[in-house]
């Protein structure tokens, strides 16, 4: 899947108000498994501890189970980890990512014509 190419659709699960699911929790959620920490994962991500904790908390309220569990920190060192169930379902939105990409896949084409040449500038 090219998750960074600019003609992905991109998928959004939203719970209420609250986006349970999206790219930039599956890109912390994979930084965490990497690192085995929320502050790693973002420093890894160029955003800060605080808003990498909120993103890991909205994602644990808005499942049934905990996607990430944290062990605090001091003399041992803290520590975060996906669990079993937040492997599932990053595996789950990863299918459906792919699924969706493919379904649109003719129609981004199409839809591509229809786009200015570059993005614009920030």
């Amino acid at each position: 899947m090219a998750a960074h190419d600019p003609m992905t659709p991109r998928l959004r699960i939203q719970l209420g108000h609250a986006i349970a699911m999206g790219p930039g929790k599956v890109q912390l959620l994979e930084a965490i498994a990497e690192t085995g920490s929320i502050s790693a994962a973002a420093r890894q991500m160029g955003m800060s501890y605080r808003r990498a904790w909120l993103l890991v908390d909205t994602m644990n309220q808005c499942f049934k189970a905990p996607l990430v569990n944290t062990a605090t920190g001091g003399k041992g060192g803290g520590g975060a980890r996906i669990t079993p169930f937040g492997e599932e379902v990053l595996a789950r939105y990863q299918r459906m990512q792919r699924i969706a990409s493919e379904a649109v896949a003719e129609e981004m084409e199409d839809f591509a014509s229809l786009l200015a040449p570059s993005p614009p500038s920030d």
